[in-house]
């Protein structure tokens, strides 16, 4: 082998397992970091945020971890819903979501995923086992409130993905909504790889996928909501930036359009990735009360 064939396959090895490192080992934000930032940003008021009846939890996870979460109980419903976080963030992502819902009589449980805030893991999987440990927490909140509650789920982004991933294997859910979701984990590497690194994606991402599998067990080609849609038997609410550049709107789109059964759209105006809530307040929680209404949680 000549030494230029060596160096530049010395140079794919060692790229493919920087980026197998930089996937599945992102560098997340802490707690306190997380909670100033939406503090600052006025997506928590502190003094209602302080004023709500809330509870620590403390979820023995499958893999081994404790999931930690807060709890906001209603008195006397039977409706919940838990609300997931997107990547490198933590459950104070989610706190902005919740009132929509509390107003409204639902319980509402917000966590921190796997290797992020408060929750234990050693790597993110982007849904592979993040599916698994959502069904924990609903488990949890069915032993809570019992077996007759009504459950749903709602996620942005990282969470967004895990919730419809959750969907396929979990037909106890009552609804779920998706804020910005990718379809499949490889289309969307392909696309961060070429507008992030400028990088082609083949022969890079599929040694990149191979070392992460090597690092965390789990099988990239499987994370894909895309398929896992299909299976998915309980209303769904696809909600996307029109402007998202992180995450193509198109993702929802084809989710939707290949989606059985109940669902509604909503392609959120003058919004990037996770802004169609704040950009787009009054309407998006008018679009999720009528959405409620129509499947028949709400009078």
């Amino acid at each position: 082998m000549s030494v230029v064939f060596l160096s530049m396959l010395v140079i794919l090895l060692v790229t493919s397992l920087y980026l197998s490192g930089a996937v599945v080992h992102p560098k997340t934000h802490s707690p306190d970091e997380t909670y100033r930032y939406e503090l600052e940003n006025g997506r928590i008021k502190e003094e209602e945020f302080s004023s709500l009846e809330k509870e620590e939890v403390y979820i023995e996870s499958p893999y081994g971890y404790k999931i930690y979460g807060l709890f906001f109980p209603v008195k006397d419903s039977k409706k919940a819903v838990i609300i997931c976080h997107g990547i490198t963030w933590t459950l104070y992502g989610c706190v902005k979501y919740a009132g929509m819902f509390l107003k409204r009589g639902f319980n509402v449980l917000i966590y921190d995923h796997r290797y992020h805030g408060r929750t234990g893991g050693k790597n993110t999987t982007f849904g592979f086992y993040e599916k698994n440990d959502l069904k924990t927490v609903v488990d949890w909140l069915y032993n809570r409130l019992g077996e007759d509650c009504k459950i749903g789920t709602m996620g942005e982004s990282l969470g967004a993905a895990t919730v419809l991933q959750h969907s396929a294997i979990d037909p106890r859910l009552s609804f779920c909504i998706a804020d910005c979701p990718y379809s499949d984990i490889l289309k969307l590497f392909k696309i961060r790889m070429k507008n992030d690194f400028h990088f082609p994606a083949f022969p890079v991402l599929q040694l990149a996928v191979f070392f992460a599998r090597l690092r965390t067990g789990a099988r990239f080609s499987d994370i894909s909501p895309v398929r896992d849609i299909e299976k998915c038997t309980c209303p769904v609410f696809f909600i996307h930036g029109e402007n998202d550049m992180y995450i193509p709107k198109e993702m929802s789109i084809e989710m939707y359009n290949r989606k059985k059964g109940y669902k509604k759209l909503y392609i959120a105006p003058n919004s990037e990735h996770v802004e169609s809530y704040w950009n787009n307040r009054e309407e998006y929680d008018k679009l999720v009360g009528d959405f409620l209404m129509e499947i028949g949680l709400l009078t």
